[in-house]
């Protein structure tokens, strides 16, 4: 029963944080509007982009956790760690390391002009589509290797006593475990790519490469038409549940049910052919994800030296509301995982953050300044941003957790706390650490509501990148953007390497 409350208060928690502010919006703009011409084609380009680069991200990610899985060499913690960077990174500085790579100035299309052969463009489907790739294929590939971890070395073990060929071994064990993974995985991935704002605005390359988050700044930024930024914000909620609701109806099966714990050495693909797949496929990731931030590292490093008092003030101010969200993110996302509340969780980033950030600067404006609390509201609104990949991260394990010890648990009278505290965080410990590390540094590197609420004593880094950008200080913009990036690897390595530690 104290689990059902729990469960009851965090999922009525989320709903009146995502549906209140919508309400406060179209209460302030007198009901929803009619949508205009654009925005079908706004509509058309979303979902597919959205598709392609969902499908595109659960594809390659498949092969390089399959090798990150069954291999072991030095720096494989580090790397595993790196290859993570880009979902992290804050959006804007991101873009500026892929137009470095892949721009028209950038090192591949000055290869291929070396070559002889004819340039690329980083400008339209295709850019938003490699940038949501980009950004996307390390959560992807962390998705599918805690499946991979997962696994009961027992399992690895028998399989290897009856002598299993690969195509046997993937059939009886991998698949049954990419079938529970990847539909949530591309569920939560496509919802991302349908809130695009900062890619699309970017990387679009004109009004045919318009999404609907791009249209919904534009009724409020250039038409102020608040309803039907609402109109299309609930538009953009609908298909977001859409999503979640086909996920949850693929992504059933049992676990593989409880082992022992015992790590067992990976006996498949010992082949010549097998080592140089993985190789192949860790190698190419690598390269593809790891040149935007070196380009990124080497540009900043030489700022690093210009930092003021004010960006190392709006360091401590990011930290704080890090550490305060993923906080909340995990009060939240515990009783849910346990409960199946994964669709609930959607509603965090399939609601517009525009809409969302004026729907509560609306509802605090009679009562106080806004100002005052915005580093507070900020740190709700990541922990709300965030639940959605932290319980796409809990809830497979916690569903295998219940499966495989739920009876020994009843028939021992293990419930409420005892239960939490000697069965389910224990095992938990290390997708835990991954949550609250993924969670910690996308709140860190978040430019959303504060963006509304900010004034210049309360600013967060990456508000203050901003504010370097816009003053013309390049140099000390870059080097507030490592400064950012490095604080949000190490938060997010903290959290992740302590839930490894004798999990």
């Amino acid at each position: 029963m104290a689990r059902r409350s729990l469960a009851l208060i965090a999922a009525a928690a989320v709903l009146a944080l995502t549906l209140v502010p919508v309400a406060a919006v179209l209460i302030r703009a007198g009901g929803l509007s009619a949508f205009a011409p654009g925005d079908g084609q706004a509509l058309r380009f979303t979902l597919v982009q959205a598709t392609l680069s969902a499908g595109f991200s659960v594809l390659f990610a498949v092969p390089v956790a399959r090798a990150l899985a069954r291999r072991n060499f030095p720096g494989r913690g580090l790397l595993v760690a790196l290859l993570g960077a880009p979902f992290i990174l804050p959006v804007i500085v991101a873009v500026l390391g892929l137009i470095a790579t892949f721009g028209s100035n950038g090192i591949v299309n000055r290869g291929l002009a070396a070559l002889g052969l004819p340039e690329m463009t980083i400008y339209g489907l295709h850019g938003v589509v490699i940038a949501h790739v980009f950004f996307n294929l390390p959560l992807a590939t962390r998705l599918v290797l805690q499946g991979w971890l997962a696994m009961p070395g027992e399992r690895l073990r028998l399989a290897a006593s009856l002598g299993l060929s690969p195509w046997a071994m993937f059939r009886t064990l991998e698949a049954p475990m990419l079938a529970r993974i990847l539909p949530g995985a591309f569920a939560v991935i496509f919802v991302i790519c349908l809130s695009s704002f900062a890619v699309a605005l970017t990387l679009g390359g004109g009004p045919r490469a318009t999404t609907v988050e791009l249209a919904i700044y534009q009724a409020m930024r250039f038409d102020f038409d608040l309803g039907r930024a609402a109109s299309l914000s609930l538009l953009q909620l609908a298909l977001a549940v859409v999503a979640g609701l086909v996920a949850l109806r693929l992504s059933g099966g049992a676990s593989f049910g409880a082992g022992l714990d015992r790590r067992v050495a990976r006996w498949d693909g010992r082949g010549f052919g097998a080592r140089l797949l993985d190789g192949g496929a860790i190698l190419i990731v690598a390269l593809f994800l790891l040149t935007p931030l070196t380009l990124v590292a080497l540009r900043g490093a030489p700022g690093l030296l210009q930092l003021g008092a004010g960006t190392l003030e709006a360091a401590w101010h990011s930290l704080s509301v890090a550490l305060a969200s993923t906080a909340l993110c995990l009060l939240w996302a515990l009783p849910l995982a346990t409960r199946r509340g994964e669709l609930l969780g959607l509603l965090g980033i399939a609601i517009s953050p525009l809409v969302l950030g004026t729907g509560l600067f609306l509802l605090v404006r009679p009562v106080m300044n806004p100002f005052a609390l915005a580093l507070p509201v900020t740190a709700l609104v990541n922990a709300l941003v965030s639940l959605p990949f932290a319980l796409r991260i809990l809830r497979p394990e916690a569903e295998a957790i219940r499966e495989d010890f739920g009876r020994l648990a009843g028939s021992l009278g293990l419930s409420g706390w005892a239960w939490t505290r000697w069965v389910l965080l224990p095992r938990l410990k290390r997708p835990l650490g991954f949550a609250a590390g993924l969670t910690a540094a996308l709140s860190m590197g978040d430019l959303g509501v504060i963006a509304l609420f900010a004034d210049p004593d309360r600013a967060t880094l990456p508000l203050q990148v901003y504010r370097l950008m816009g003053s013309y200080q390049m140099e000390a913009a870059q080097g507030a953007a490592l400064l950012l990036l490095m604080a949000s690897l190490a938060l997010f390595w903290l959290f992740d390497r302590g839930g490894r530690v004798g999990a």
